[in-house]
């Protein structure tokens, strides 16, 4: 993938490694709209690097997903570049009981958001020389954290849906990127993990990450160091050994 002079719009660009990668990609000579639910947030970003640009969208409603995708390509004609990174990871007591509509906010957010967003761009995508989609699963599509049950599917999932979707683009115009992060120093989870010593710093995620997309792989798969024990774990023959290991540390 070309880092600079794309249009890129990055979901849940308001904090965490959204805003980490736009304001990276931002830096590195792109035009960038981030987007989120939360305006104010998004507007301190953009306060911090002028000339970049946001659009508020909440990603669970698939009818404001249309008019926001109608909307990005109205005001941004040259977009070629997505990146869906906006989620959500809460805790599920499934033995509790009170758990499904946590599951299915998560499930709508990581998983039918960037699906619905992806076909209402994927036209216009597809018309550009070169564009790109960038999906974000994690570490946990491989090894599952087992408080988080919902979250670890949505990102499974999204890592089998991004491999079938570059196989039905191979053949176009269109990239398709997996980013796959490891825990990192956001908060995903709640402050505490953003000052966690056993997370990844985030500029330290995010130069790996910028360093690995000049040169992205023909797997399509952007895999830090510290995230390829969960991503090899099965081909390592490791599954067990480590979902032990991960549960134990976060039970």
């Amino acid at each position: 993938m070309n880092i600079t002079g794309n249009t890129i719009l990055v979901t849940g660009g308001g904090s965490g490694i959204g805003r980490a990668l736009a304001e990276a990609l931002h830096k590195a000579g792109n035009q960038v709209i981030i987007s989120g639910r939360r305006e104010r947030a998004l507007d301190a970003v953009t306060a911090a690097n002028p000339g970049m640009k946001s659009l508020v969208l909440d990603i669970q409603n698939a009818g404001d997903i249309t008019a926001f995708a109608r909307q990005t390509v109205e005001q941004f004609p040259s977009l070629n570049v997505v990146i869906h990174n906006a989620g959500i990871m809460r805790s599920e007591d499934l033995a509790g009981g009170d758990f499904l509509g946590t599951a299915e906010e998560t499930i709508a957010t990581n998983l039918l958001g960037p699906i619905r967003l992806t076909a209402a761009l994927l036209p216009h995508l597809l018309k550009q020389k070169h564009a790109a989609v960038l999906t974000v699963s994690s570490g946990l599509a491989f090894v599952p954290l087992a408080t988080t049950p919902s979250y670890s599917a949505s990102k499974a999932a999204i890592h089998a849906w991004s491999m079938a979707l570059r196989e039905q683009l191979k053949a176009t115009s269109v990239e398709v990127i997996e980013i796959a992060p490891p825990y990192v120093q956001t908060e995903l989870l709640g402050p505490q993990q953003a000052v966690d010593p056993a997370a990844m710093p985030l500029v330290e995620f995010t130069a790996e990450v910028m360093a690995l997309l000049e040169n992205a792989p023909a797997s399509g798969e952007i895999i830090v160091e510290r995230c390829k024990p969960l991503r090899f774990a099965a081909e390592n023959g490791q599954v067990a050994a480590i979902f032990a290991q991960l549960n134990a540390q976060h039970g």
